[in-house]
């Protein structure tokens, strides 16, 4: 396992799935649907499944003394540690947003989503959409990743929409503050979005595992 993670990293990585953490910083943006960056980073990663399938390391991995599943494992760890990089930006940006500029005045008239533990919760969402509809997706094939990621594409618009909708809902403006407001429940939110990302995505692995077994490559 800790070979094809290296292999992953090394080899067949492509350079935009680190390029595209910058998208992180998409949550700055006042007047800007701030969840857009959570599906970029996630564009990052697909750019990796592209270069690793025109490369044809797919069929060079499993001629290797590896286990398929060990393969599909390799996987989705690595799309976790760009996913988590991402996180983690995010994480780090919405806590400025929420201390040092939380009465900047293009944050406080911001009538979009601004950063707070519920867009986080969100944004975990969008990466277990994206293990679940895209990596799942493509592991049905280990060849096909367009159709998947439209796929993928429509889930997270879906999710965009109601995230950027709920705080107009009656009781749930507390939602938008700058400055966050009952952040116990936010929290309480972040947590069942964590352990979502992680049964999704886990689950996922263990799904892809059986039908990359019967693939005849």
């Amino acid at each position: 396992m800790k070979s094809l993670l290296i292999k992953e990293f090394r080899l067949a990585a492509s350079p935009l799935s680190y390029v595209f953490l910058a998208a992180a910083f998409m949550t700055l943006l006042p007047g800007y649907p701030i969840l857009i960056g959570a599906f970029f980073i996630c564009f990052g990663v697909f750019h990796s499944f592209q270069n690793a399938r025109e490369a044809n390391d797919t069929l060079y991995t499993v001629l290797l003394p590896v286990e398929k599943r060990g393969f599909v494992r390799a996987k989705y760890a690595f799309t976790c540690v760009i996913q988590l990089a991402g996180f983690v930006l995010c994480a780090a940006l919405t806590f400025l947003r929420m201390t040092v500029f939380s009465q900047a005045g293009p944050y406080v008239g911001n009538a979009l989503m601004n950063p707070s533990p519920v867009f986080l919760a969100f944004e975990l969402i969008i990466f277990a959409a994206f293990n679940v509809v895209f990596v799942g997706g493509f592991f049905k094939t280990a060849y096909k990743i367009g159709f998947p990621f439209l796929r993928y594409g429509i889930a997270t618009l879906l999710i965009i929409v109601i995230a950027e909708a709920l705080h107009f809902f009656p009781g749930l403006k507390f939602l938008n503050t700058t400055t966050g407001e009952r952040l116990g429940i936010q929290f309480v939110a972040l947590g069942c979005a964590a352990v979502i990302y992680a049964a999704a995505t886990v689950i996922s692995c263990k799904n892809s595992q059986k039908k990359f077994e019967m693939i005849d490559l």
